[in-house]
Parts: C-alpha cells; sequence; structure tokens
C-alpha cells in the first residue's frame, strides 16, 4: 500500500516533469511510492488516476493517511476531488516554483493546498500554507562531468569541436530569439564552436521559429547554428557534460533547471537575470549573469569565457561543487521528507 502518490499528469517532458523525476528517483529509497500518470525517465512504471484512488481507500500501514504529492493544476485538481468529495484519506501537498501572482483559479487551487512548498523565498511570498523553503536540485548521479570533454563532444557528431546550447521551447518567453543573435555575434570570433538549439516550436510559435532559421540563414550561419529539435529526457546527461557552454536568456523563469544540471555536468553557464540563476551563478563563479534582452551583453561573456582556457576551467570545476553543495536533488528530496513528517506527525 504505498504512502506517497506523487502526480505527473503532462505528456511532454517539460521542466516541472524533470524536477519531479530527480525527486522521485530519491525518493523511492525512502518511501512506499507511486507514480501517477504519465511516465518519468529512471522513475516506477506508473499506475492510472483511478489505480491511485483505489489505492487510497485505506490509510497505509503505520500512517494515518497516504500523502499525494502534486505540481500541475489538473493535479491538483484531481487531489481535491479525491480528498474532499470522495473523502479519501490522503493529504496533498503542492510545489510552487511560479515567482509571480498566480491568477484566480490556480490561487484557490493553492489554498486548499494541505502543504505548500515553495522553491525560494520570492516564490513563497505569493501562495499560501507555505511549511518550507526547498530549493530544486539537479541529479547530481545523472548529470556529471566528462573524463573528456572534446571526445564526448566528437561522439555527439554535431560538428565543429565544441559546443554551446540553450535548451527549451522555442517561443519569446524562454528567448530563444536572443540565443540566436548572442551566437550570430559571438560565433565568428569562436571558430569550431557549434550551437544548438534544442527544444521544438508549438503550433502557435512555427512562425517565430522559421524566422529565427532565415536569421540564421541569413548570417552564413547555417552550419554552426543548428536546429536540433526536442530531445529525448534520456539523452540529455551525455549532451550536457559535452557542451562547453549553456546559455539562457529567458524573458521569464518561474526556477529554471537547465543551468542546475549544466552545473552538475561541469558545465558552465550564461543566463540572463530570471529565475533562480544568480544564485546559481554564485557571483560569477559557475556563471555569468546578463540584464534582460542584452543579446549583445550575452555574445560578449560567450566569447569571454570560451576564449580563457583557463577561466572556463576554474568555472568548470565550481559549477559542479556548486550545484553538488547547495542544489542537489539528494537536498531537496530531504527538505520535502521534512514536510511529510510534519504532515504524518501533525507538527505542522
Amino acid at each position: 500500500m504505498p504512502e506517497l502518490f506523487v502526480t505527473n499528469f503532462n505528456r511532454n517532458f517539460t521542466g516541472v516533469s524533470a524536477t519531479a523525476a530527480n525527486v522521485i528517483r530519491r525518493q523511492v529509497r525512502d518511501f512506499d511510492l507511486a507514480l501517477v500518470g504519465q511516465p518519468l525517465p529512471g522513475c516506477p512504471d506508473p499506475i492510472t488516476l483511478r489505480e491511485a484512488r483505489t489505492l487510497s481507500r485505506a490509510a497505509p500501514p503505520n500512517r494515518p493517511f497516504a500523502i499525494w504529492h502534486v505540481r500541475r493544476n489538473p493535479e491538483m485538481r484531481a487531489g481535491l476531488w479525491a480528498r474532499d468529495v470522495l473523502r479519501l484519506p490522503i493529504r496533498l501537498v503542492f510545489t510552487s516554483a511560479a515567482q509571480r501572482r498566480h491568477s484566480a483559479f490556480p490561487r484557490w487551487l493553492i489554498g486548499r493546498m494541505d502543504a505548500v512548498i515553495a522553491t525560494t523565498e520570492e516564490a513563497a511570498s505569493f501562495v499560501p500554507h507555505v511549511r518550507a523553503v526547498v530549493p530544486h536540485g539537479a541529479d547530481t548521479d545523472l548529470f556529471t562531468p566528462a573524463q573528456d570533454r572534446a571526445a564526448a563532444w566528437a561522439a555527439l557528431g554535431l560538428g565543429g569541436t565544441a559546443g554551446i546550447a540553450t535548451i527549451g521551447r522555442v517561443r519569446p518567453e524562454k528567448g530563444t530569439d536572443l540565443f540566436v543573435d548572442a551566437m550570430i555575434r559571438a560565433l565568428p570570433d569562436l571558430p569550431g564552436v557549434t550551437a544548438l538549439v534544442v527544444g521544438r516550436a508549438a503550433r502557435e510559435h512555427q512562425k517565430f521559429d522559421l524566422d529565427l532559421k532565415d536569421r540564421v540563414q541569413r548570417a552564413g550561419l547555417i552550419d554552426r547554428i543548428r536546429f536540433v529539435g526536442e530531445l529525448p529526457a534520456t539523452d540529455l546527461p551525455a549532451l550536457m557534460r559535452a557542451l562547453s557552454l549553456v546559455v539562457q536568456l529567458p524573458r521569464y523563469e518561474g526556477y529554471g533547471m537547465v543551468p542546475l544540471e549544466a552545473m552538475a555536468s561541469g558545465t558552465p553557464f550564461i543566463g540572463s537575470r530570471a529565475g533562480y540563476f544568480e544564485a546559481f551563478s554564485a557571483q560569477g563563479r559557475s556563471g555569468v549573469i546578463v540584464p534582460q534582452e542584452a543579446a549583445q551583453a550575452a555574445a560578449e561573456a560567450t566569447r569571454a569565457i570560451l576564449s580563457d582556457p583557463d577561466r572556463h576551467a576554474a568555472m568548470a570545476i565550481a559549477a559542479r561543487e556548486i550545484a553538488e553543495r547547495s542544489f542537489s536533488a539528494r537536498a531537496e528530496a530531504a527538505g520535502i521528507a521534512h514536510v511529510y513528517d510534519l504532515l504524518w506527525s501533525d507538527r505542522g
């Protein structure tokens, strides 16, 4: 009888999916856990929502109730139906990363959770019932540095002698256009470097995607700025450790896992002033923060880091150390477990 149900209703592998998977791979060591909904890499095979409801009809052994850990609006709705309509003996825990005021319906849902875990102090200021602030962490067992970065890059067969990437949906909010502009400025001074746009454009962003490709074509860099589409989650660790730099320039980001996974892989990053990027950068030790809408500044930072092997090597070492010490999935799982214990012991 599971004591912990973790929901994942989204078929797409998103940032929320990645953070959930990182924690679940740790939690299965400590809890009788069931994943509900869609599969996640390295996690137990999922059960259906109907099966979760059936298994939740009685409290698990030695627990007053089961916990459902939810992360999205549809998952909160399903949890509320199970708890308040079906009267199942469960409690609901929600993780909130958004660093802005939620719209009315999500606020209503969040207000009915039994406990909320915020990923940052700023995120905590926008939601009620916060029991703990627990930063997301990277899976530092899965994302690890390459023994030989150049060989790892060559094995991918993507061209050139080194790689840079931005990873995420191709859309204005993610700043994909700013990345392209930065690479158009930087790559002429960085022979051998290939830049990748990793992610897909939804239907409503197809024109945006085509405009970016046309911009690259007109710059004469079609062989050096490559749009490789969305990669399976299982391919990301190999890519991350092979890259020399990750560049994320979103106009808005709730938290942002890509720089963390890069850091765990020993890869420095450049990021816009969004999400939790500034904390990740540790005053420039592992990453460089540039202003919003600053493609030129990102280009200059790219040239500066990749043109200085000693600086790049020092940032790579610091990146891994900071990820392990301050932003690991192990630490996140421990912080979440403390909230569960508060609920089960009724001390919260």
